[in-house]
């Protein structure tokens, strides 16, 4: 059990492995935030909530009682218009044009394990007993609006989950103009906040601040999570580092517009809010609909940036992430982008795909342009019917020349968006994004598709599985590639526009589901331009997603590093391209490539047909490693060692599941001389077992290795990159 409940008091202990979460519902009905952190035993913290009377500008909606002021008071569900200033996490307009409203506590009721979410994606259970939910309503009596706030507690893993549905009961139309999946209301204002932004080919740069009295966060209102931003974001006390420090996680699970905020209010306390963006955004509810948040993932760490990393990494590989291919070793691969662009014919993938089978490569994959008349990106995305001028005897022919290779055949969908040179836009022009009589703005010379409509979710579906199943397909790779504009629908009404963004996603994620589950065997890939829409509401759909569309390794350190804070390395695309790098024109060695490439779901993105004798038998002798050593890679405790955001030097290191196998990657960008012998100590080792090199006879002690080190970096030159193999003797 994971929830316990004070019946006396109305008071609600929430525990996960390792934390304690506790809110009340005071004598006046309003529900209140106790506590978050570090596990408690307690059963009565009633004590935690401070009862003070503050200034005349603090209004008490409780005349009797002055101690009571929204102003002051930490709500777990915070409104608008009785006395609370700060970010509301629920705005509703209601018949009469106000947009006040007041929550009090209706009821509660707690279930065993954890239901699905209606139309979203969400963290599940496989088994009752590793969690528990506690729903609690509340009730505007004025309207008759009702919000069922959900609470999950995670037994078998270290995480809370929140979203609130809200239920119109009134026999009035609602709109709801703001509806978050979680405001926690903490007590001091004395921590740092972490953020992962960027921009394409630079995505999840760490970047960290101390909190400042007034409102700082981030937010998309793209249409997508983004490059820019990554919707997760993290308190942590001051000096929090790899393994010391108090780290608060909230990790929404959306891939549309959306905010994270901290808001440091007079009295210095702080709220977080996070949910979907409130910009652009409203929901008509008719009397009796609903509507569902997201949900937010919320990790509570006292073992500093790392233990966070472990929390999620553990939740999100084993209970966001589904399907086949959840556990399974995932298949080195070579995409032919790289090596061809849109330039290619069924001989020269022929050639490429026997390189590969050659070098040891399970998968290849076909990229953009097989399809239509797609000879540039100016054409042809919607009309998925193979190219008869590239591949004259058709996909299966080709997917059979590569099978018969031994290979797996994979292929690229671009599935949301639409040419306006294409057969489907002549023939539907009003099924992209619009708005009437304004200009349709392009992006990389396409639109995006109406996801909102049902006739174009059937049509894209239909599609989408005719080709799917008329050849051996077995991995997919779904890119998307701008971001949104002129966000509007022709089959909504005029007061229903602004539902447009978030109906959009609802409707990707049924396309998603009825695909995925069409076709269980297929390995599916998400992908935005790379790393635009990684996020965890793509996870539970596709279990892995291209990190970046920049395959430079010195830049795939940063990369690699911040996407880890959150996601797990299975859910890592990474490859080794040609040099000069297509991105940033670097040359690096094959080797710093391989071993950056490894550190995730490895592959190729180059032409293997040009490789030397010397390159071909590096690179055989690089998928011969890393099948070896996959497992541990894919679904092994990741620890970072060295940061790529401190310094010239980057390391991390994995540990096999049962700890028999340690694999450690040193990388150095720029050599320096006369430097500083380094040595570089490693974490997560049993301090008592032994440890053997491997390919040597020498063994190190854990607490050697953990608290003397290995000698690193004495090579000289630039761009270096050092593996050891280790064995648990």
């Amino acid at each position: 059990m994971s929830i316990y409940i004070n019946q006396e008091k109305l008071q609600f202990h929430l525990q996960t492995r390792e934390a304690s979460y506790v809110l009340q519902v005071l004598p006046s009905g309003y529900l209140v935030h106790l506590y978050y952190g570090k596990k408690l035993r307690d059963t009565d913290l009633s004590w935690l909530h401070v009862r003070t009377e503050r200034a005349s500008f603090s209004p008490n909606p409780v005349p009797e009682d002055r101690t009571i002021s929204f102003d002051t008071l930490p709500v777990e569900l915070p409104v608008y218009g009785t006395s609370d200033f700060r970010n509301p996490a629920v705005q509703l307009e209601l018949e009469n044009g106000s947009s006040v409203s007041e929550f009090t506590y209706k009821g509660h009721r707690v279930m065993k394990g954890k239901e699905a979410l209606a139309g979203l994606p969400a963290t599940y259970v496989e088994s009752e007993d590793e969690a528990d939910t506690l729903i609690i309503e509340m009730q505007d009596k004025v309207s008759g609006v009702k919000i069922e706030l959900m609470y999950t507690a995670f037994t078998a893993f270290n995480a809370i989950t929140r979203s609130m549905r809200i239920v119109n009961e009134s026999a009035h139309v609602v709109n709801v103009l703001r509806a978050l999946s979680s405001s926690v209301d903490l007590p001091h204002a004395d921590y740092e906040l972490l953020q992962l932004s960027g921009a394409w080919t630079r995505e999840r740069d760490i970047v960290r601040r101390p909190l400042a009295s007034g409102l700082q966060g981030i937010e998309s209102r793209r249409g997508a999570s983004s490059h820019q931003q990554n919707p997760f974001i993290a308190l942590m006390t001051p000096g929090t580092d790899e393994d010391h420090g108090e780290v608060y996680g909230f990790s929404l699970v959306y891939s549309g517009s959306f905010t994270a905020q901290a808001e440091v209010d007079q009295f210095f306390t702080t709220r977080v809010s996070v949910g979907i963006n409130p910009f652009e955004f409203s929901w008509k509810l008719e009397p009796q609909e609903s509507f569902q948040t997201p949900e937010t993932v919320m990790v509570y760490s006292a073992a500093g940036l790392d233990g966070m990393s472990q929390s999620y990494h553990e939740l999100y590989r084993e209970r966001l992430a589904r399907g086949k291919f959840r556990n399974a070793e995932r298949p080195v691969l070579v995409n032919n982008w790289e090596a061809t662009y849109f330039n290619f014919n069924a001989d020269k993938i022929e050639q490429i795909a026997r390189a590969g089978q050659q070098l040891g490569i399970e998968l290849f994959v076909l990229d953009d342009g097989w399809f239509g008349h797609r000879d540039s990106d100016n054409s042809s995305l919607g009309d998925w019917i193979v190219d008869k001028n590239k591949l004259p005897q058709g996909l299966d022919d080709l997917a059979n020349r590569v099978t018969g290779l031994d290979m797996q055949f994979g292929l690229w969908f671009e599935p949301e968006m639409i040419s306006p040179d294409s057969e489907l836009y002549r023939a539907h022009p009003d099924w992209c994004l619009h708005v009437p009589d304004r200009r349709r703005t392009e992006g990389r010379q396409q639109l995006v598709l109406d996801f909102s409509r049902q006739d174009v979710r059937d049509e894209i579906v239909r599609m989408l599985s005719d080709v799917l199943g008329s050849a051996p397909i077995t991995y997919v790779k779904w890119d998307m590639n701008r971001s949104m504009t002129e966000v509007g629908s022709a089959l909504l009404p005029a007061d229903r526009q602004r539902e447009t963004a978030h109906r959009y996603m609802l409707g990707l994620y049924e396309v998603m589901e009825r695909i995925v589950t069409a076709f269980p065997n297929i390995l599916f890939e998400s992908c935005s331009g790379g790393g635009g829409r990684f996020d965890p509401g793509m996870l539970y759909y596709m279990p892995q997603a291209w990190t970046s569309d920049n395959t430079d390794a010195i830049s795939r350190l940063r990369i690699q590093y911040g996407t880890s804070l959150v996601y797990p390395v299975s859910s890592m695309g990474s490859h080794i391209s040609a040099v000069p790098n297509h991105q940033v024109n670097r040359i690096t060695s094959l080797e710093i490539r391989g071993h950056v490439a490894m550190s995730g779901n490895f592959g190729y993105e180059l032409d293997l047909t040009k490789f030397t004798e010397e390159e071909n038998a590096i690179v055989k002798a690089q998928v011969e490693l890393y099948k070896e050593i996959r497992s541990t890679v894919q679904y092994g405790k990741f620890r970072r060692l060295l940061s790529p955001f401190e310094g010239n030097e980057t390391a991390w290191m994995f540990i096999a599941p049962d700890g028999s196998e340690v694999i450690v990657f040193y990388f150095r960008v720029l050599s320096e001389p006369n430097a500083p012998l380094q040595r570089l100590k490693l974490k997560g080792l049993d301090p008592d077992a032994d440890y053997r090199l491997k390919g040597g006879s020498e063994t190190f002690t854990g607490d050697a290795l953990m608290y003397g080190g290995i000698a690193v970096g004495s090579e000289s030159g630039d761009y270096l990159s050092e593996m050891f193999r280790f064995e648990r003797v």
